[in-house]
């Protein structure tokens, strides 16, 4: 497992990269953690930086490598700890005592867990990738008494040496024998994911009840993701997107890459933007978390501080938003919603953003923007030149991270379509920055960071629940069809499925979800069903046993009811509203107290004061979805489902249903009154539990993309051919017609594109090594400088193709048909 953090730096680079490369091969197949750049900012005296190479190994411990590409001649002397340079970057330097700050600092996240304290060997070195072991004894710096383990030149060209001089390099802590629980808990305690972990309080229930379940959960230790773990720590060179189901984690991960940006880069200016007014505060929480942790508590996040700002999409009078600050930097008036031709959020907001990039030229003020529910701010009417208006605005606002590639900025946004409550459009690329830009983020950077990320693990809500929400929101058992869904299996694997069976209009599939992907420890600690239904005569009826199970939730099974019990309800603004208040006004009747979000009190039925509030200690918050999104609680409550129930074939009312059902992180009971198709969809639905066999037909609304190969295709088909410098190395895309594609450039390197059509194809200097290429056609096409090397080129039909200059190295297949 290696992670490399973000790019090399110039000054340094190629010996940084040798020693990085050797030192994954010399670990490949150990059980380790191998960090490039782990990043952990302790400020000691004006020393802030991160160690080179941190190995966490199950039997070494920690090792902590520096990495100095010196050469013999700039080393002038050596005086105990301090090194004098020459033609160097610096006058001198302490590279071990450096390493010895970064190796403390880093036992303080172990010290404070008893099983760790202490008990883990650590060890320091130093590593001169461009200076021999003779070169340093013909200085005489070996018969230094301070003379430290070192990694040299000669060591480096043999693995088994490299492994032996770190193996044999001496303790600073010997520590012991490092046990599997010690394992997983060093693991994660390098994640952070002690910070994630919510207090414990005492609960009055009996053994069995919901309360004691929830506070049992509470204690478990979660499960090492290195993919999260990946996306979390790694700062990409450029664009980045991070797509993930629900619960996956995605507001948790960009709050942690927003802080370690903010402190490995404290002079970059930086904005975290979100759509959802009520997560202001989480997110504030979030980063303040992730920054104290990480810089040992010595920093915290300062809503005052210009570098890092949070920021709502829009904003207002009283609280700055991404929008109103652009605003004030170009001295453009803002526009408030009432003056907007659309009261939808994302369309209002989308108007005032296509007003601003039309009035002023948008100054380069951002170093990286990161950007939360990148669904919501998608819109279907105010495309600024074929393009997204507000990821558009974020474009323009930052700057250049590359000055010969003025194109590439440090924009990253996370999204997940079958949240979005207001519009249908999906956030590709060249949906959002136009063709010229589509290739953004496909494959990786240099140093293998990629360039999209699919998070398909849901550690919310628990195995059931995602699934019966995943079955809703697509209409996997709807009798008409399934109204959104995927067509590829690959695309399935993504979100986290398996699929069984060809997926082919008529045939037979079944779909699981393993259980690894749902790691939700109360689906193994509960006996009981954690997601109901039930159907009522009339509202009253329905109101009445929410009521009971409120009270029963309270004094039977020991839940608080702020942050643990909350009441969705959906539907249209009107219909959803005045439930709203119908529930509320029972409730309280009853002796409950209640929380309308964005009141500034509780049983207050207004409404109005604090717009970013969604929870109120000691009362019940009930909610309309669009406020929900971004919130999690133990038992949800969804109530009025015969407001969308009408309209069963309305994806966007699907959407409301998934959003809700996946605000669950424990328990879920729905509720409805009269008798609706989608009441008996949704009775099959938790019939099924977690294996569904049914007719695939294809989507009937709109199918959904997820891996880069099925974005690809589907651009084909709506006509777009420039592929121009694409990233599609080691995708599997046989069988498909790309005729008259324009591949200049790309990478097809180990991509599988037996028996498809190319066609006057453009792979001018395209790099085609490793790929498989049996039986394609490729009649016509120019490959004029392209590199075939170890290229499976049997059967292929080369008719008429231009093959001047092309690098047929290994080339497999028969090449005189050209």
């Amino acid at each position: 497992m290696f992670i490399t953090t973000g790019a090399f730096n110039d000054r340094g680079q190629r010996g940084e990269k040798i020693v990085w490369e050797k030192i994954k091969q010399a670990f490949y197949q150990r059980k380790c953690l191998i960090y490039w750049r782990y990043p952990i900012f302790p400020l000691r005296g004006k020393i802030r930086k991160e160690a080179d190479i941190l190995i966490v190994d199950s039997e070494l411990g920690l090792v902590v490598i520096e990495v100095k590409s010196l050469l013999i001649d700039q080393i002038v002397s050596i005086q105990g700890h301090c090194w004098t340079y020459q033609n160097f970057y610096t006058g001198e330097g302490k590279p071990y005592q450096q390493a010895e700050n970064q190796l403390f600092s880093l036992l303080e996240y172990f010290n404070q867990e008893p099983s760790l304290s202490n008990k883990i060997p650590a060890k320091v070195l130093i590593a001169l990738p461009f200076i021999t072991t003779k070169q340093w004894q013909t200085k005489g710096f070996h018969k230094l008494i301070s003379n430290p383990p070192i990694l040299f030149e000669d060591h480096l060209l043999s693995l088994e040496t490299t492994r032996k001089i770190i193996q044999q390099a001496p303790g600073i802590i010997v520590g012991q024998k490092i046990n599997n629980y010690q394992w997983n808990l060093i693991l994660n305690t390098l994640s952070g994911t002690p910070i994630l972990c919510k207090k414990n309080h005492k609960v009055l229930g009996g053994n069995n009840s919901k309360g004691k379940m929830i506070q049992k959960i509470r204690n478990h230790i979660h499960e090492f993701d290195l993919e999260q773990e990946k996306i979390a720590k790694q700062i990409p060179k450029g664009f980045q997107r991070i797509r993930g189901v629900s619960g996956s984690g995605k507001t948790v991960l960009l709050c942690q890459k927003a802080a370690i940006m903010h402190l490995k880069n404290p002079d970059w200016k930086i904005a975290f933007v979100f759509f959802s007014r009520s997560l202001y505060g989480e997110i504030i929480q979030q980063i303040d978390q992730w920054v104290r942790y990480f810089s040992h508590q010595q920093q915290t996040y300062n809503i005052n501080n210009q570098q890092l700002q949070v920021f709502h999409g829009w904003g207002s009078r009283e609280q700055l938003g991404f929008y109103r600050f652009l605003c004030q930097v170009t001295g453009v008036v803002p526009l408030g919603v009432n003056q907007t031709t659309f009261q939808q959020p994302s369309e209002a907001l989308g108007e005032v953003c296509f007003s601003l990039l039309n009035q002023t030229a948008i100054p380069h003020i951002f170093d990286a923007i990161l950007i939360d529910e990148g669904q919501d701010f998608m819109v279907k009417n105010w495309h600024y030149q074929e393009k997204q208006p507000f990821y558009w605005l974020a474009y323009q606002a930052l700057r250049p991270v590359d000055a010969v590639d003025i194109k590439q900025r440090r924009l990253i946004w996370a999204y997940d379509e079958l949240q979005s409550l207001d519009n249908l459009e999906v956030p590709h690329p060249s949906e959002i920055f136009g063709k010229e830009l589509g290739n953004i983020v496909t494959g990786k950077y240099e140093n293998g960071i990629n360039k999209t990320e699919i998070m398909s693990r849901c550690y919310r809500t628990p195995h059931l629940i995602i699934i019966a929400a995943h079955a809703m929101g697509m209409g996997w058992l709807r009798t008409q069809g399934i109204l959104t869904g995927i067509s590829d299996k690959k695309d399935w694997q993504s979100l986290g499925y398996e699929v069984e069976g060809e997926l082919k209009d008529g045939d037979k599939i079944t779909i699981t979800r393993p259980l690894e992907n749902s790691p939700n420890p109360l689906h193994d600690n509960c006996q009981d069903s954690l997601i109901k239904f039930n159907k009522y005569l009339s509202r009253q009826q329905e109101i009445s046993a929410l009521y009971k199970q409120i009270y029963n939730d309270l004094r039977q099974d020991g839940l608080r009811p702020s942050k643990e019990i909350l009441v969705l309800i959906l539907g249209d603004y009107f219909d959803s509203f005045r439930l709203q208040q119908t529930i509320a006004s029972f409730l309280m009747r009853q002796g409950i107290d209640i929380y309308i979000p964005g009141s500034k009190r509780c049983n207050d039925l207004s409404q109005e004061g604090f717009k970013n509030q969604f929870w109120y200690e000691g009362a019940v918050t009930i909610s309309r979805i669009h406020r929900a999104k971004g919130q999690e609680a133990d038992m949800v409550y969804i109530v009025g489902l015969d407001h969308i129930s009408k309209a069963e074939d309305n994806l966007l009312f699907r959407n409301q249903l998934f959003v809700a059902m996946t605000r669950s992180q424990g328990w879920l009971t729905m509720s409805g009154i009269g008798n609706y198709s989608l009441y008996q969809e949704l009775e099959n639905v938790l019939k099924q539990k977690d294996k569904f066999t049914i007719t695939y037909r294809s989507p009937e609304q709109r199918e959904i993309m997820v891996t880069e190969a099925a974005e690809l295709l589907q651009r084909y088909r709506l006509g777009e051919r420039n592929f121009q410098q694409a990233e599609l190395s080691n995708m599997n895309l046989p069988h498909l017609n790309l005729e008259n594609i324009n591949l200049i450039g790309a990478n097809l390197s180990g991509t599988n594109l037996q028996y498809s059509n190319l066609n006057r194809a453009k792979l001018i200097a395209a790099n085609l090594e490793n790929a498989n290429l049996t039986g394609v056609s490729l009649v016509k096409a120019k490959l004029s400088g392209a590199n075939l090397t170890n290229a499976n080129l049997t059967n292929a039909d080369l008719t008429n193709a231009d093959l001047r200059d092309v690098i047929l190295s290994n080339t497999q297949g028969i090449m005189n048909d050209s």
